[in-house]
């Protein structure tokens, strides 16, 4: 067989489009859907400014997702390196030309909107691994010299996230691409070797940290020590959380989040916002949402029948979750906030895009779960 990749089709587009996985999309759409209403709430009952940009964003990036699943996986295959290189270099242009919100230098102007690379080397990351250990047998992944150049995927666009500087997203990219190594067949001694070597340099990466890092870990551990100043946006988060009750103070009634008490309503403390006016039966709904979406990556990843489709569908699922767990742990003051969006709920472009990209993906593998990869 020519070690080149089979681009034929086995499928008509009908046949494709047929094959979606309409269930996914629909769950997809509802909680799209139940973030456009929390944007309408924290705008006090308006459509503008989050809420009308975010529906435009969610259309333009549904209809994308589609393309994406009808596209043959194989030409996905053959385009991740290509892919892993493009966002490589946008985070180094962000380093250059980068656009500074917030104290942080992590967005490139494109007029339009304010594209954020880092969100979209979360995906690019998993596509690489994912073709990487699709290309060298299962005897070889046990071997550390194989393992080197994984580690260089993962870890060279984790240094210039790391420059921007943007914690949250740096430890998201490292997960889900250990995540993908893992499942891929390393050997375990190999984690447990690397979490203990990651307590143990943990006081020194403490003195690398940025100031306001530091003080994001201390009012982790001591939020009532500064309630007025770092402590008042997990205080106030729990607050509304607590006041929400069982079934909520009611859509467009949350007094914590409409007084202004609670700050970045629209995108990090959107669950918070979601809690007090639908209470623990809203939130507990969510989750159940974000689960069965989970449930159906998952089964689309133990469906494929190639390795690359495999570790990519588990690696953006693994992602997918990780921005949910963090999210909601962060504003129950579980975790220390390291500014990470509720997918498809928190406002923003980029992440909405790339959400939905991810999506897009992982249908592909399903759509065509069983073609031939070649190994090259």
């Amino acid at each position: 067989m020519s070690r080149s990749i089979e681009l034929h089709s086995e499928q008509t587009l009908l046949q494709k489009i047929l094959h979606i996985h309409w269930g996914l999309v629909l769950l997809i759409a509802v909680t799209a859907g139940i973030g456009l209403m929390a944007l309408y709430s924290a705008a006090g009952g308006h459509m503008d400014p989050w809420a009308s940009r975010q529906g435009a964003r969610f259309l333009v990036g549904l209809g994308g997702m589609l393309v994406i699943a009808l596209i043959d996986v194989r030409w996905w295959f053959r385009l991740a390196y290509p892919i892993y290189i493009m966002g490589f270099l946008m985070l180094l242009a962000v380093e250059i030309m980068g656009h500074i919100g917030m104290g942080a230098q992590r967005w490139i102007n494109l007029g339009f909107i304010q594209l954020q690379p880092s969100e979209l080397m979360k995906i690019a990351v998993v596509m690489a691994l994912a073709r990487y250990f699709h290309s060298v047998g299962p005897d070889d992944i046990r071997r550390i010299t194989f393992l080197v150049p994984a580690a260089f995927l993962i870890l060279a666009p984790v240094g210039l996230v790391l420059l921007q500087p943007d914690l949250g997203t740096s430890l998201m990219i490292v997960m889900a691409g250990v995540a993908v190594v893992f499942v891929a067949g390393a050997p375990l001694w190999l984690f447990l070797g690397g979490i203990a070597a990651g307590i143990v340099a943990a006081p020194v990466g403490w003195l690398f940290m940025h100031d306001y890092q530091k003080q994001r870990v201390l009012t982790f551990l001591h939020p009532e020590s500064d309630p007025l100043g770092a402590g008042y946006h997990i205080m106030q988060s729990k607050i509304a959380i607590g006041s929400g009750g069982i079934e909520g103070k009611g859509f467009l009634n949350g007094s914590q989040s409409h007084l202004n008490f609670l700050p970045e309503k629209q995108t990090d403390f959107i669950f918070t916002l979601w809690v007090e006016e639908w209470g623990l039966l809203g939130g507990v709904f969510l989750l159940l949402l974000m689960g069965a979406i989970f449930l159906y990556g998952l089964a689309i990843a133990l469906k494929c029948r190639h390795v690359f489709g495999r570790l990519l569908a588990f690696g953006l699922m693994v992602n997918f979750s990780l921005y949910v767990f963090i999210n909601i742990a962060m504003v129950m003051g579980l975790i220390p906030v390291v500014g990470a969006p509720l997918p498809m709920i928190s406002y923003g472009g980029t992440s909405m895009l790339a959400v939905l990209a991810g999506f897009g993906l992982m249908m592909s593998c399903s759509l065509h779960r069983d073609a031939k990869l070649v190994r090259m």
